[in-house]
């Protein structure tokens, strides 16, 4: 059985990612910051008949956490076939660029950026043992520099310094590992969920949870003919999915 990790798998996108990876047979370990929480995620799969999830203490800015997360996991399996990378922040409201706080920005990258590399180093030994690994980096069309320097871009007027900067920087990671990696099996790239209805926006998003998760679990089990080093955003372009950087 093919095993995945999900960082943020508590609630809303990450909990519906891990849900449909249940569902197509894969073991789940939901990651959540925190473990009540988390349990209470994995008690509503296993009340959807889905055994094969696990709930797991995952804060990805605090180092031991993270550690504590990979030595468990460890104990229970060798391998780690998919990483998701979707905890993340928004970083609070204002983001203008002239009156956000460093305490902002530290806070937003601390998640959106370092987490992102804090996690993938840690289970990055346990990826190299799968067959076919996969890693997911949650991400947004808002942090494409292209579409946001174009007017005609629908989401043109929702600028955010923090939140956008932080997606931008960990697109970049994924373009990194994903060069570094390029001559083995591993298939990485950035997946923007879409605008989607969660408490990460207030639930102002006109897209579904169903939709979202479907998105990010598509790239997740993409074949060895699969793009790696991309970035995805279906609701911005329906005809093949990829976005400029």
């Amino acid at each position: 059985m093919k095993s995945a990790l999900v960082t943020g798998a508590n609630k809303s996108i990450g909990f519906e990612v891990a849900r449909q990876l249940a569902q197509k047979g894969i073991y789940v370990y939901l990651g959540s910051r925190n473990l009540e929480n988390g349990i209470a995620a994995m008690n509503k799969l296993l009340a959807e008949g889905l055994s094969n999830v696990e709930a797991i203490q995952l804060d990805i800015t605090d180092d031991g956490s993270v550690k504590n997360a990979r030595t468990e996991i460890g104990r229970k399996t060798k391998t780690l076939d998919i990483l998701i990378n979707n905890a993340g922040i928004y970083g609070g409201y204002p983001q203008a660029a002239l009156d956000s706080t460093i305490e902002q920005f530290k806070t937003a990258y601390d998640a959106n950026v370092y987490g992102v590399v804090r996690v993938t180093q840690a289970f990055i030994d346990l990826l190299k043992k799968s067959s076919q690994p996969r890693i997911v980096n949650v991400s947004s069309s808002q942090g494409s520099i292209t579409l946001h320097s174009d007017p005609s871009y629908k989401y043109y007027d929702y600028k955010g310094a923090v939140y956008l900067s932080s997606k931008s920087a960990m697109n970049m990671y994924t373009v990194v590992l994903a060069y570094e990696l390029r001559d083995s099996n591993f298939k990485i790239n950035a997946v923007c969920p879409g605008y989607t209805k969660t408490d990460f926006n207030g639930h102002r998003g006109p897209g579904s949870v169903e939709v979202a998760g479907k998105r990010i679990v598509k790239y997740a089990l993409i074949d060895k003919d699969g793009p790696t080093g991309k970035f995805f955003s279906e609701e911005n372009n329906p005809e093949t999915g990829e976005v400029p950087w």
